[in-house]
């Protein structure tokens, strides 16, 4: 191979490189298959919004508190937090199935995570 076709190849690469960069998150096929997503839950108007989400396994469920001065909590497989006003809590769920969780202070706040 010449010295100009060397240089062309490297250039051509710098540019794909810069191409890949500059592409959206989960666009190039290699972050979709590394990414794991998060599916964000509020909790207003005591109740679970949405009430039912649906995630690939590996993805993680983030609830937010945004309910003024009403304290909830969650509780369910794997998940149990303390009951709180504000701020937020993860779960990264890594096993394929349907998880039911509540609010134990507020009867029917329930919601549901389907992990495929």
């Amino acid at each position: 191979m010449s010295r100009t076709t060397i240089s062309a190849l490297v250039a051509a690469a710098a540019v794909a490189a810069s191409v890949v960069s500059a592409l959206p998150a989960g666009a190039s096929g290699q972050a979709t298959a590394t990414a794991a997503a998060t599916t964000t839950v509020t909790l207003k108007n005591i109740k679970f919004n949405p009430r039912k989400v649906t995630i690939n396994r590996g993805g993680t469920v983030r609830w937010v508190w945004r309910d003024g001065s009403i304290a909830h909590n969650v509780t369910g497989p794997g998940v149990k937090t303390k009951t709180f006003s504000k701020g937020s809590v993860s779960h990264r769920f890594t096993r394929k199935g349907t998880f039911r969780y509540r609010c134990t202070i507020h009867p029917g706040m329930t919601g549901t995570v389907v992990v495929r």
